[in-house]
């Protein structure tokens, strides 16, 4: 541990020894299915200092007790947020919500109800994004039955995303008119902020997740998954069995999919390549 001047205070750094690292490499990777490389050891050690500062420890060895210690598993929780990798804007990979506004719900016009998980929604950009395609691609709104479910590993995006306000800046490149038709636009202290309305909200409910875990609380059939720009995190033998997963979740006729960055090409799954990064549980 050493000590660096930061605007005239003493700011500790902690180094992170090679055996600690893989301590926590296999702890991480066991429990969130994110596989961190050789190279990302002293961005872990960055990532996690701050937290070995606000509780007095001075090794990582002592955070890894810590964290191995708590029974509510608060500080495993804390961690992994701290380590996560949050980025996402709305309309992102917009070909995607083509797909859904074209293709998808005019197979389900006759049933009017479809059920969506974005199942790695970090602050929220995605699953209100799929609100919108719904609310804006359908001719009557309310005589459907939209329902999505929102989940991520990380509490403190999950609190962001449920919070459903972002800055005037995150809406760059969307329509002012779709901005107006679904959020409220922030006034006196609150200005440059916008909030989802309560038919966005309504639409969406958010959930802590764990994509590793075995089962998810999902009990009927989904019609579309999203989980896009998580898989590369992932190992391919942990791409399988989540993929594989996906797959018992859907209904006959889903979709899922994935980011424009990844591929099942070298995974063993069930699903039927359908368009570019778009798979179909055949019927």
């Amino acid at each position: 541990m050493a000590c660096r001047l930061l605007f005239g205070a003493c700011q500790m750094e902690y180094s992170i020894t090679h055996e600690e690292f893989h301590r926590f490499r296999t702890l991480i990777y066991n429990e969130s299915g994110i596989a961190l490389s050789e190279q990302k050891q002293s961005l872990l050690a960055s990532r996690l200092s701050k937290r070995l500062r606000d509780l007095g420890l001075e090794t990582f060895s002592e955070y890894y007790d810590h964290v191995m210690s708590d029974p509510s598993r608060e500080e495993f929780t804390r961690m992994l947020d701290l380590i996560s990798t949050n980025k996402t804007d709305f309309f992102r990979e917009s070909k995607h919500f083509d797909y859904l506004r074209d293709r998808i719900l005019p197979e389900l016009e006759q049933e009017k109800r479809i059920r969506i998980w974005s199942s790695a929604c970090s602050t929220g950009e995605e699953p209100y994004t799929i609100a919108i395609t719904l609310f804006e691609s359908v001719k009557n709104p309310a005589q459907w039955d939209f329902k999505i479910l929102a989940s991520d590993l990380s509490t403190r995006v999950l609190a962001k995303a449920a919070a459903g306000t972002y800055d005037e800046d995150r809406f760059r490149g969307v329509p002012p008119e779709v901005v107006r038709r679904h959020f409220l636009r922030g006034r006196g202290v609150r200005t440059g902020l916008f909030k989802a309305k309560p038919h966005l909200a309504a639409t969406i409910q958010f959930r802590r997740l764990n994509l590793m875990d075995e089962r998810f609380p999902i009990k009927t059939p989904l019609d579309l998954i999203f989980c896009r720009n998580v898989m590369i995190y992932f190992d391919r033998p942990t791409q399988e069995r989540l993929v594989n997963k996906f797959y018992r979740y859907l209904k006959p006729g889903g979709y899922l999919f994935t980011g424009h960055s990844e591929s099942l090409q070298w995974v063993d799954h069930p699903f039927k390549a359908w368009a570019p990064t778009i798979y179909r549980k055949e019927c």
